[in-house]
């Protein structure tokens, strides 16, 4: 009887293991579904405040959205805000950050990143403004 159940219970647990990669293959990408920048005249020529609003399907502690990045035209990392918990009943969610920027950059690149896939989903370009 017992010889006859090793066959099911190995497809059982080759299918729930399935089921733990597709889990995670949903979760996808952090996608930046929103960016708003002012100019925070009064802090400094070069100073700007990012509103930025993340998707993710969060699944706790080992997979969430963990940070988001402000990016110039050359690749380099401006700034980044680090994100320090998942935001499971949160979604989408939006965090602030100030953040000086070179002058003669007009424009930069958002992208967000979670602890799984790193900065594999939606970014946005926004022109900064005047």
């Amino acid at each position: 009887m017992f010889r006859s159940l090793i066959p099911v219970v190995a497809l059982l647990a080759v299918a729930a293991g399935g089921f733990l990669v597709a889990g995670e293959a949903r979760a996808g990408g952090a996608d930046v579904v929103d960016v708003k920048v002012l100019h925070m005249k009064k802090s400094g020529p070069n100073i700007y405040r990012f509103r930025v609003t993340v998707r993710h399907a969060d699944t706790g502690w080992d997979h969430y959205a963990n940070s988001w990045d402000v990016v110039g035209p050359d690749g380099t990392v401006l700034g980044t805000r680090v994100l320090h918990h998942p935001h499971e009943n949160e979604q989408p969610f939006t965090r602030y950050h100030d953040l000086e920027v070179p002058p003669g950059i007009r424009t930069v690149t958002v992208r967000a990143g979670d602890k799984v896939h790193g900065f594999s989903g939606q970014t946005m370009e926004v022109t900064l403004p005047d």
